[in-house]
Protein backbone atom coordinates (compact mmCIF):
# COMPACT_ATOMS: atom_id res chain seq x y z
CA UNK A 1 0.00 0.00 0.00
CA UNK A 2 3.11 2.27 0.73
CA UNK A 3 3.98 2.28 -2.72
CA UNK A 4 0.84 3.86 -3.84
CA UNK A 5 2.37 6.94 -5.35
CA UNK A 6 -0.75 8.83 -4.64
CA UNK A 7 -0.60 7.99 -0.89
CA UNK A 8 3.42 8.76 -0.98
CA UNK A 9 2.30 12.17 -2.41
CA UNK A 10 -0.40 12.75 0.56
CA UNK A 11 2.24 12.07 3.04
CA UNK A 12 5.21 14.16 0.92
CA UNK A 13 2.70 17.01 1.24
CA UNK A 14 2.14 16.65 4.48
CA UNK A 15 5.54 17.33 5.25
CA UNK A 16 5.44 20.41 2.66
CA UNK A 17 2.39 21.68 4.98
CA UNK A 18 4.61 21.07 8.17
CA UNK A 19 7.37 23.03 7.31
CA UNK A 20 5.53 25.89 6.09
CA UNK A 21 3.48 25.83 9.39
CA UNK A 22 6.78 25.57 11.31
CA UNK A 23 8.45 28.58 9.58
CA UNK A 24 5.74 30.63 10.25
CA UNK A 25 4.98 30.19 13.48
CA UNK A 26 8.51 31.58 14.69
CA UNK A 27 6.71 35.43 13.98
CA UNK A 28 4.10 34.18 15.89
CA UNK A 29 5.87 33.22 18.80
CA UNK A 30 7.92 36.59 18.59
CA UNK A 31 4.99 38.86 19.07
CA UNK A 32 2.76 40.06 21.66
CA UNK A 33 -0.63 38.97 21.96
CA UNK A 34 -3.21 41.90 22.59
CA UNK A 35 -6.67 39.78 22.56
CA UNK A 36 -6.94 36.49 22.82
CA UNK A 37 -10.58 34.66 21.63
CA UNK A 38 -10.01 31.18 21.66
CA UNK A 39 -12.43 28.85 24.10
CA UNK A 40 -11.90 25.55 25.03
CA UNK A 41 -14.13 24.67 21.79
CA UNK A 42 -11.44 26.24 19.96
CA UNK A 43 -8.96 24.28 21.34
CA UNK A 44 -11.14 20.98 20.67
CA UNK A 45 -12.56 21.93 17.32
CA UNK A 46 -8.73 22.51 16.32
CA UNK A 47 -7.39 19.09 17.08
CA UNK A 48 -10.22 17.36 15.17
CA UNK A 49 -8.23 18.25 11.66
CA UNK A 50 -5.19 16.59 12.80
CA UNK A 51 -7.06 13.35 13.42
CA UNK A 52 -8.59 13.55 10.03
CA UNK A 53 -5.10 14.56 8.29
CA UNK A 54 -2.23 12.34 9.89
CA UNK A 55 -3.60 10.00 12.70
CA UNK A 56 -6.31 8.31 10.77
CA UNK A 57 -4.12 8.26 7.51
CA UNK A 58 -1.14 7.02 9.26
CA UNK A 59 -3.09 4.06 10.63
CA UNK A 60 -4.31 3.07 6.91
CA UNK A 61 -1.16 2.74 5.68
CA UNK A 62 0.31 1.05 8.63
CA UNK A 63 -2.66 -1.42 10.00
CA UNK A 64 -5.11 -3.41 8.18
CA UNK A 65 -7.65 -1.85 10.08
CA UNK A 66 -9.43 0.36 7.38
CA UNK A 67 -9.34 -2.15 4.60
CA UNK A 68 -13.10 -2.94 4.45
CA UNK A 69 -13.65 0.63 3.60
CA UNK A 70 -11.71 0.36 0.26
CA UNK A 71 -12.71 1.74 -2.78
CA UNK A 72 -10.91 1.89 -6.55
CA UNK A 73 -10.91 5.01 -8.64
CA UNK A 74 -9.39 5.13 -12.16
CA UNK A 75 -5.88 6.88 -12.33
CA UNK A 76 -7.07 10.08 -13.48
CA UNK A 77 -8.83 10.47 -10.25
CA UNK A 78 -5.96 10.51 -8.37
CA UNK A 79 -4.04 12.59 -10.76
CA UNK A 80 -6.58 15.32 -9.71
CA UNK A 81 -6.23 14.96 -6.30
CA UNK A 82 -2.55 15.66 -6.77
CA UNK A 83 -3.09 18.72 -8.75
CA UNK A 84 -5.87 19.79 -5.91
CA UNK A 85 -3.05 19.16 -3.15
CA UNK A 86 -0.68 20.93 -4.67
CA UNK A 87 -2.67 24.23 -5.23
CA UNK A 88 -3.43 23.89 -1.29
CA UNK A 89 -0.25 23.91 -0.94
CA UNK A 90 0.47 26.76 -2.52
CA UNK A 91 -2.31 28.13 -0.97
CA UNK A 92 -1.29 27.56 2.69
CA UNK A 93 2.20 28.62 1.58
CA UNK A 94 1.12 31.89 0.08
CA UNK A 95 -1.59 32.89 3.03
CA UNK A 96 1.54 32.34 5.65
CA UNK A 97 3.48 34.41 3.62
CA UNK A 98 1.05 36.94 2.66
CA UNK A 99 0.20 37.40 6.90
CA UNK A 100 3.18 36.86 8.06
CA UNK A 101 3.43 38.40 11.95
CA UNK A 102 -0.15 38.65 11.35
CA UNK A 103 -0.35 35.36 11.69
CA UNK A 104 -2.29 33.78 14.78
CA UNK A 105 -3.19 29.90 15.51
CA UNK A 106 -5.66 31.02 17.46
CA UNK A 107 -8.20 33.39 17.24
CA UNK A 108 -6.20 36.36 18.50
CA UNK A 109 -5.38 40.21 17.69
CA UNK A 110 -1.26 40.21 17.97
CA UNK A 111 0.09 44.17 18.80
CA UNK A 112 0.38 46.29 15.61
CA UNK A 113 -1.97 43.56 13.90
CA UNK A 114 -1.98 44.68 10.16
CA UNK A 115 -5.30 44.13 7.98
CA UNK A 116 -3.63 42.23 5.28
CA UNK A 117 -5.70 42.81 2.30
CA UNK A 118 -2.91 41.82 -0.75
CA UNK A 119 -1.92 39.04 -2.33
CA UNK A 120 -4.14 36.30 -2.07
CA UNK A 121 -6.41 37.98 0.53
CA UNK A 122 -7.21 40.46 -2.28
CA UNK A 123 -9.35 37.53 -3.65
CA UNK A 124 -10.06 35.42 -0.64
CA UNK A 125 -10.59 36.51 3.35
CA UNK A 126 -9.74 32.98 4.37
CA UNK A 127 -6.91 31.44 2.34
CA UNK A 128 -6.25 29.45 4.95
CA UNK A 129 -9.41 27.59 5.33
CA UNK A 130 -9.87 27.53 2.18
CA UNK A 131 -6.83 25.82 1.72
CA UNK A 132 -7.53 22.79 4.21
CA UNK A 133 -11.10 22.44 2.74
CA UNK A 134 -8.95 21.59 -0.80
CA UNK A 135 -6.82 19.10 1.21
CA UNK A 136 -10.34 17.80 2.47
CA UNK A 137 -11.19 17.27 -1.23
CA UNK A 138 -7.99 15.84 -2.40
CA UNK A 139 -7.91 13.64 0.53
CA UNK A 140 -10.24 10.88 -0.84
CA UNK A 141 -8.99 11.36 -4.67
CA UNK A 142 -5.59 10.44 -2.87
CA UNK A 143 -6.37 7.84 0.53
CA UNK A 144 -9.02 5.60 -1.53
CA UNK A 145 -10.81 4.86 1.58
CA UNK A 146 -14.51 5.97 2.80
CA UNK A 147 -13.27 6.52 6.48
CA UNK A 148 -9.57 7.65 6.02
CA UNK A 149 -10.37 9.62 2.80
CA UNK A 150 -13.42 11.54 4.19
CA UNK A 151 -12.02 12.00 7.39
CA UNK A 152 -10.25 15.52 6.67
CA UNK A 153 -13.40 17.09 5.50
CA UNK A 154 -15.42 15.81 8.66
CA UNK A 155 -13.05 16.70 10.99
CA UNK A 156 -12.74 20.23 9.51
CA UNK A 157 -16.33 21.36 8.78
CA UNK A 158 -17.21 22.00 12.57
CA UNK A 159 -14.08 24.04 12.75
CA UNK A 160 -14.92 25.80 9.74
CA UNK A 161 -18.19 26.50 10.73
CA UNK A 162 -17.57 27.81 14.78
CA UNK A 163 -14.59 29.52 14.22
CA UNK A 164 -14.62 31.62 10.95
CA UNK A 165 -17.80 33.71 11.83
CA UNK A 166 -16.64 34.30 14.99
CA UNK A 167 -12.99 35.36 13.57
CA UNK A 168 -14.66 37.55 11.50
CA UNK A 169 -16.46 39.21 14.28
CA UNK A 170 -13.00 39.42 16.21
CA UNK A 171 -11.74 41.07 13.08
CA UNK A 172 -14.78 43.70 12.76
CA UNK A 173 -14.85 44.74 16.69
CA UNK A 174 -11.19 45.16 16.11
CA UNK A 175 -10.56 47.01 12.42
CA UNK A 176 -14.47 48.10 12.07
CA UNK A 177 -15.28 49.55 9.09
CA UNK A 178 -12.03 48.99 7.11
CA UNK A 179 -12.94 44.96 7.66
CA UNK A 180 -16.43 45.57 6.74
CA UNK A 181 -15.68 47.46 3.67
CA UNK A 182 -13.24 44.48 3.20
CA UNK A 183 -15.63 41.74 3.31
CA UNK A 184 -17.43 43.51 0.55
CA UNK A 185 -15.05 43.13 -1.58
CA UNK A 186 -14.24 39.63 -0.41
CA UNK A 187 -15.95 36.11 -0.58
CA UNK A 188 -15.15 34.10 2.26
CA UNK A 189 -13.31 31.39 0.65
CA UNK A 190 -13.89 30.23 -2.52
CA UNK A 191 -12.49 32.67 -5.82
CA UNK A 192 -15.10 34.68 -7.28
CA UNK A 193 -15.36 34.72 -11.08
CA UNK A 194 -16.68 38.40 -10.81
CA UNK A 195 -13.38 39.59 -9.11
CA UNK A 196 -11.50 37.86 -12.25
CA UNK A 197 -13.11 39.43 -14.83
Amino acid sequence: MVSNPFIIVYFLGILIGSIIRVKYTKPYKDNKIKTDHKTIIDKILMTLPGIGMFILPLLYVSSSWFDFAGYNLPQWAGWIGIALFVLMLWMLWRSHYDLRSNWAPSLQIMENHLLVTHGVYKYVRHPMYAAHLLWGIAQPLLLQNWIVGLSMLVTLLPLYFYRIPREERMMLDHFGEKYRNYMGQTDRIILPMRKLK
